[in-house]
């Protein structure tokens, strides 16, 4: 069994009026983390800031990605088997008298240089994460406005996003986190609003998928499974405070158990997740300081003996 103690948490950006929406990936042996800089939660200004660590205490500036016809948002990273940096992310469109929404899949070399990114997925399609499996990228895409579904896609070449199935529909299903374990099976954490947040699984070829009430609302869900198979996220929790917290997810029952309360408050969580050996480092972003700011927590994973 795993044990969480958290050895540190910094503001590591705070610069743009309103700093949210990270994600946090390993590149070439720096720490990489994205964000949206806006003026507010939504509006038209919103683009992509990255940063660079090498130490996780350090970060500067690499890049900064905007749009003059989008407001960017909610930018996920990953790093392609081929060696380059990913980042995905959706257009909340200006214009929107042909469609509201288009997702984008930048590449780049060495996380400086950022060529014009690719329209993928489907209009008004919002793919939320890319999951590797194999050398199988996989993402998550919810429909903005009706029908309500969650749709999986997978490409083999980051150009070209093929529908698989329908993985869920009927409510107001969003926001994702994707991962594979060994063996192939695809797990999946689901937000819904306002109803209880859902654990999914399938097995290869992921066109059946059996889902499972966590016991509460999500927001934002980020999650890696453990060397010892242990599942750990990190979610917004909305019951008594709305926070951000480190929780297990029981495979099993899919319930959710809250084990570590991130310093957070107000509108705040949506993080990426890098674990290096036994520390874990956790990118967010929070309001409980007034300013909405960029957050990087570093958690120490300690294996007690049965």
């Amino acid at each position: 069994m795993t044990t969480l103690q958290l050895q540190s948490v910094n503001c590591i950006w705070q610069q743009a009026a309103h700093n949210a929406f990270t994600d946090l990936v390993e590149f070439n042996g720096a720490l990489w983390c994205v964000f949206r800089e806006g003026s507010d939660h939504v509006s038209p200004d919103g683009a992509f800031r990255l940063l660079r660590s090498s130490d996780g205490l350090n970060w500067h500036s690499a890049a900064l990605i905007s749009d003059n016809s989008a407001d960017l948002r909610d930018a996920k990273l990953s790093v392609s088997p081929e060696g380059k940096l990913l980042l995905l992310g959706a257009g909340a469109l200006h214009d929107r008298s042909a469609l509201s929404h288009q997702s984008y899949l930048w590449q780049s070399a060495d996380g400086y240089h950022w060529p014009a990114p690719l329209a993928v997925g489907e209009a008004n399609i919002w793919l939320w994460r890319m999951a590797w499996q194999q050398k199988m990228l996989y993402a998550l895409g919810y429909k903005v406005g009706q029908p309500r579904l969650v749709r999986l896609y997978h490409s083999n070449n980051m150009h070209d996003f093929t529908a698989i199935t329908d993985v869920y529909s009927g409510s107001y299903a969003n926001e994702s986190g994707l991962l594979f374990t060994t063996d192939g099976t695809a797990l999946c954490l689901l937000r819904r609003d306002p109803e209880h947040g859902l654990f999914g699984q399938s097995a290869p070829p992921y066109s059946n998928w059996q889902w499972q009430d966590l016991g509460c609302r999500i927001g934002g869900p980020q999650w890696l499974q453990l060397p010892d198979g242990q599942l750990l996220a990190c979610v917004r929790l909305y019951d008594d405070k709305v926070r951000t917290s480190l929780c297990w997810i029981d495979r099993q029952s899919g319930k959710l158990t809250e084990a570590l309360t991130l310093p957070s408050g107000g509108d705040c969580s949506y993080a990426g997740m890098v674990r290096r050996g036994n520390k874990l480092y956790i990118s967010y972003y929070s309001s409980h300081e007034h300013t909405t700011a960029i957050y990087l927590a570093v958690v120490i994973l300690q294996q007690l003996a049965s």
